[in-house]
This record gives structure tokens, sequence and C-alpha cells, in this order.
């Protein structure tokens, strides 16, 4: 049984890792004044830092249209049985119930739809890991139980310059727990129940970043993992932290990725972010 596997683009998973490993990837889209841009298609993550900073109000962001995932899905059934189409947390998007309302519209393939339940490049293990699966003849349902084995090890925490950003998209669930001490606070945030909730209020960058650190220490201790430092146009800083947490951790094996326009619309420039997963297949 052949089996496509499908992504959105907020995995931002790289160009050369998709073509090697045959990952479809539909757009999300984000309107700035009013002209909507496919994400990674229209717009490249650093013209939409460029174009945004200091902007009010905020872009928009909005998940694909339906008719995006039928034309993906029918042009995919014609040399594909099955798809597994892995999205951004349900909880803060329509994109998994996008790729699941395309069920009824596309019968030529059989779609199963995955909620990954986080999003950025956490969300690209889950693609990366099942197409090398895909490519290797596991069968489409055979993977989706892989997936889920790995959600029992998928941790990503991060921290924002600025709050307001989550909170004027609505992207932030339990902000009422940060009010009256958002100055001077760099609060990390990571999922719950497919939402985005404070985990501590930290009162300076270096300190929450020190926070995250120890976070991946604890995981770290007795496995391998891999795990990926996410900036929001913050690159020199995200490899001077890859570098530093390399030399404490070699049984990690670590990646640098970026907060694309849609997700650096909600998290705002500056912010950084730390995942992880047990590696698997080893």
């Amino acid at each position: 049984m052949k089996t496509a596997i499908v992504t959105d683009s907020t995995a931002y998973v790289p160009d050369d890792i998709k073509a090697e490993l045959g990952i479809y990837t539909i757009p999300l889209l984000v309107t700035i004044d009013g002209r909507s841009y496919a994400e990674e298609v229209d717009l490249t993550t650093d013209a939409f830092y460029e174009m945004t900073r200091g902007k009010v109000p905020l872009p928009k962001t909005s998940q694909p249209a339906i008719g995006d995932f039928e034309a993906l899905y029918e042009k995919l059934a014609k040399e594909y049985d099955a798809v597994i189409s892995i999205h951004l947390s349900s909880g803060i998007s329509g994109t998994y119930m996008g790729a699941r309302q395309a069920i009824d519209i596309v019968p030529d393939i059989e779609i199963l739809p995955f909620d990954s339940e986080i999003s950025a490049y956490p969300q690209g293990f889950y693609a990366i890991r099942a197409a090398q699966l895909a490519n290797d003849g596991v069968d489409p349902h055979a993977i989706l139980e892989e997936l889920e084995e790995m959600k029992k090890t998928m941790k990503a925490y991060f921290m924002v310059d600025d709050l307001s950003h989550l909170q004027r998209g609505g992207r932030l669930s339990g902000a009422q727990a940060l009010v009256g001490g958002l100055l001077q606070v760099k609060p990390i945030l990571h999922f719950v129940d497919k939402v985005i909730v404070p985990f501590e209020k930290i009162r300076t960058s270096k300190k929450a970043m020190k926070r995250i650190e120890d976070l991946l220490a604890e995981y770290a201790k007795d496995q391998l993992l891999d795990a990926v430092v996410i900036h929001g146009n913050r690159y020199e800083e995200a490899v001077e932290w890859k570098e530093l947490l390399e030399k404490k951790h070699p049984n990690v094996d670590f990646t640098v990725s970026y907060f694309g326009p849609v997700i650096g619309t909600h998290l705002g420039e500056g912010a950084m972010g730390l995942g992880w997963v047990k590696r698997r297949g080893t």
C-alpha cells in the first residue's frame, strides 16, 4: 500500500528534507494590509518579519481552504492509496478539521488526518518519521500508531518577548494566570490538551532559557533524543544555543528551525523555543 505524507506549512520542514523524503505541504495563509500570502510560497520568513515589525494591527492568519485540501488529495489519489495528513494542533487552528472534512469529498484515497497537538518543528518531527516509515512500505495505520507513541515523549517549551501577540490573536489559554505580572516577565509557555498555556513565569530571557535547558536535561539523562532550537528571527542566538546544548548533551541530535509567518504572527519576533522527542527506530 503506497502512502503519501502531507503536513502543513507551520511544520517548517526544510525543502531539502521534504524533497528527500517526499513530504507534501499545504500552506496556511497570512494576511498583511489586506493582502493574503501563502506561507512559505508567497512570503518568506525574513520578508514577513521585515514587513510586520512594529505593525499595528497584527497580521491575520487563516487555515487552508477546503478546496486546497481537495485539490491536493485528488492529485495524490492518482499515485497513492492513502495519505497521512499531519497538522498543527486543533486547539489553535482549524487546519486539522479541514483535512477531516476532505474525507467525504475525496473518496478515491484513504485520508488519515493526524492532530499533532503542537506546532512548528516538533510537528515536523512527526512528518519526517511518518515519511521514513512510508518510504519503507509500512502500513499507514501502523504509521499512525507510531506517531501516537511519539506523542508520549514529545515536549516543547517556548518564551516570547511580548505576550500581546498571543492574547490579541486569541491563541493563549490561561492568560488570566499571568495578569498583574506581565511587566518584565518572560513567561515559559507550552502545549497542554492542544492549547497554549503558561508553564512558569521567569523574570529574564536568560533565566527562562536556562529553565528550558534544565527541563531538557531531565529528559536527556538516559535516552537518545531528537531536539530542535526554534527562533523568531534570532538565528545567531539560536545557533549559539544549539552549540552550547550539543556540548552538554552528546546523546541528543540537535537542529535549528524557526517560527515562520503564521506562528510568528502569534508569538512575535524574538520568541525562542526548544522541542524534543525520544529518537525512534534506534
